[in-house]
């Protein structure tokens, strides 16, 4: 069987700037034009809470799939920064998934969608350990065979770091793929301050100022931010969570934290694939051209799609759900 590539992805003329694709890709624009199907993972799911260690509690939604006498495996999706199992390219490829047969689990992290009244300490991007250990839970719930995980943005890299921890941990992780990860949270940072227009960081600054706000209204007891700390750009709004909430001592080591940059990839056992786009005004490709990776993780970088946007046509659907769906599919079939 003949996998689609990146290489494949050839969108009509408007939607060949990046800007246009990164857009798009969460607008509400995108939402209302999405067709019905796109949706249908939502329709049924049952709601549910995972542990994530210690008294650490994360939402998510398991829709089980109808297509078939047995499932093809359970799927699991992780969203990217300030989204949810609720956004639009998480429901568009849980959707497909589904379609095709597979189990659908959608994991909030913590704070993300309407969870942050479940737990107190902020979310932040160091939180691995709780993401992992809900991972694994999710396995014993829902025990169907192969487990595929799939993970956009941050959420991308999330995906990368837990496929490392799973072999060592018994989690029974078969695949993993992200879409546009992080992959060096320094340079990234430098990017959206330096190089991405202004507008990118204006919209994750707002997204995450009102996250900050609805978890100070929840906790009014707890002082997260000095009002001064919210008015600051990316960089200091970040420098202040690393010092106030986490247990590094300077931004550079919270950023190294949870890095997968050059060699950290080199341990990764399971297969697994990094795909992302050339034209990614978000994330630099220079970053991914850097990695020194095993020959089990496959390097997938397509000269169009933006920062997880591959957005095919006006439909609004995405290239990367028949990419996932190929992907999972054959991981499925080779048992």
């Amino acid at each position: 069987m003949t996998l689609p590539k990146g290489s494949d992805f050839l969108p009509p003329w408007p939607l060949r700037s990046g800007h246009l694709q990164t857009m798009l890709s969460s607008s509400g624009v995108r939402r209302v034009l999405l067709p019905r199907s796109a949706r249908t993972v939502a329709e049924g799911a049952e709601h549910v809470m995972v542990g994530g260690g210690s008294d650490v509690r994360l939402s998510g939604a398991f829709t089980a799939q109808r297509e078939r006498p047995e499932a093809r495996g359970l799927a699991v999706l992780f969203h990217g920064w300030e989204g949810s199992v609720d956004s639009t390219y998480v429901l568009q490829t849980g959707s497909r998934l589904l379609a095709d047969g597979w189990d659908v689990f959608r994991l909030n992290f913590r704070d993300h969608g309407d969870s942050h009244h479940l737990n107190e300490a902020l979310f932040h991007s160091c939180r691995i350990d709780e993401v992992v250990h809900a991972l694994g839970e999710i396995a014993e719930r829902w025990p169907t065979r192969p487990m595929a995980l799939a993970g956009f943005s941050l959420g991308g890299n999330f995906a990368l770091r837990a496929a490392l921890q799973a072999p060592q941990l018994g989690i029974p992780l078969s695949y993993a793929l992200a879409v546009c990860p992080i992959i060096d949270p320094a340079e990234g940072l430098f990017s959206l301050e330096k190089q991405a227009p202004w507008f990118y960081q204006a919209y994750f600054m707002q997204k995450w100022r009102h996250s900050l706000k609805v978890k100070q209204s929840l906790f009014p007891q707890h002082t997260y931010f000095e009002l001064a700390e919210l008015k600051q750009n990316l960089r200091g709004l970040t420098e202040a969570l690393v010092l106030r909430h986490t247990d590094f001592d300077s931004l550079e080591g919270y950023l190294d934290g949870y890095s997968v940059a050059g060699e950290t990839l080199r341990e990764l056992t399971i297969p697994a694939t990094i795909m992302t786009a050339r034209d990614d005004p978000v994330i630099p490709v220079n970053a991914f051209e850097q990695l020194r990776l095993p020959s089990n993780v496959e390097l997938d970088i397509a000269r169009y799609g933006g920062h997880c946007g591959f957005i095919r046509g006006w439909d609004m659907t995405s290239f990367t759900d028949d990419y996932i769906a190929a992907r999972f599919n054959a991981v499925a079939d080779a048992r």
